[in-house]
């Protein structure tokens, strides 16, 4: 149950989705039932599953242009992914190229950027107007297995269509199948819908490479969950709704704030790991991407819905085709009882 090779899987690269599908909602769905019955539908289909009464919780983080391109004095080439910010004008990045202290970087468009120091994770602390050369010259952040430079379309398909508080570096990318269409036919069905924020760090992407899944720590996220959703998921399982979270960082963000037992608004940073064993008090019914393997992404779904029903899940998925990862299809997994 804990060991990492038990939550890795083979798939064929060509299933890695480099584009979105043409349309939001076209995106293909797995649903896994409680039963273990396997369901293959279009993501629009999932309003079926839906039922007056329902919470439907959202992330509205906005992802940000954190990769940049720069070049050095002497003429190097380096790329930098702002990961996490320090101070008003400090922030730690992942940096590509060969860089040492005190290196002054230039952006196409002027600007200068200084290496403070090099940080003990083999990231690097740089200081600049960063927020408003990123505005200007960054890119969006495309995950480091789409084998592609990023381009205007990604600007709104790599970004939900209810993001709004800027601050992470990927996508919560079970959000990029809903249409501003399908969220009001969702909520015609009588179904209420809340947000909370989480800003996705580039831990999400970073592999578990322990021999025990437990051995792996997470870097921590910033994640605020209202006064407000914390009201309305009390006032749903009260009158026998379900809380219906749509991806992982919506799981991690309201477990979090109900971690001890006690729903409670939260916000600060959250360490929370997920793995099998874990006592889910908030989320009943799950929304998500399919995840890449030894991931804790795929540790955290399968300790929702059980580690051998989501393997024979991916493996039926493979079989079927089914488009993989960021841009890929969906699945809609019920908690296992």
């Amino acid at each position: 149950m804990f060991r990492t090779e038990e939550y890795s899987f083979s798939f064929p690269e060509e299933l890695i989705a480099n584009y979105p599908s043409e349309k939001r909602e076209k995106s293909r769905l797995l649903v896994l039932l409680p039963s273990g019955k396997l369901l293959h539908l279009l993501f629009h289909d999932i309003v079926a599953f839906f039922k007056k009464g329902d919470l439907l919780v959202l992330n509205n983080t906005e992802v940000i242009k954190a990769r940049l391109r720069c070049s050095k004095t002497t003429g190097g080439k380096v790329e930098l992914l702002f990961i996490k910010r320090m101070e008003s004008t400090k922030w730690e990045a992942i940096y590509r190229g060969r860089l040492k202290e005190k290196d002054v970087l230039k952006t196409a468009g002027g600007f200068s950027l200084k290496v403070l120091k090099f940080t003990p994770r083999n990231t690097i602390l740089v200081e600049g107007s960063i927020d408003e050369i990123l505005e200007r010259e960054g890119e969006i952040p495309l995950p480091p297995y789409i084998k592609r430079q990023p381009v205007k379309m990604d600007e709104n398909r790599y970004q939900t269509v209810f993001a709004k508080v800027k601050g992470s570096v990927a996508a919560p990318t079970a959000g990029l199948h809903f249409s501003e269409e399908l969220l009001k036919e969702i909520k015609n069905q009588g179904v209420e819908i809340s947000e909370i924020t989480l800003h996705v760090s580039w831990d999400t992407f970073r592999p578990i490479k322990e021999k025990d899944i437990r051995q792996h720590r997470l870097h921590g996220e910033y994640s605020i969950v209202g006064e407000e959703v914390v009201r309305k998921i009390i006032e749903t399982k009260k009158n026998g709704g379900r809380i219906i979270a749509c991806g992982t960082t919506v799981v991690r963000a309201l477990e979090t704030a109900g971690e001890g037992g006690v729903l409670k608004p939260f916000e600060g940073i959250t360490e929370l790991y997920i793995t099998p064993g874990f006592k889910f008090s908030v989320v009943d019914i799950l929304i998500t991407n399919f995840h890449f393997p030894r991931s804790t992404l795929l540790v955290l779904v399968s300790a929702f819905a059980g580690k051998n029903r989501i393997l024979k899940a991916y493996q039926v998925a493979i079989e079927k085709r089914y488009r993989l990862f960021s841009y890929g299809d969906a699945m809609l997994i019920f908690k296992r009882c």
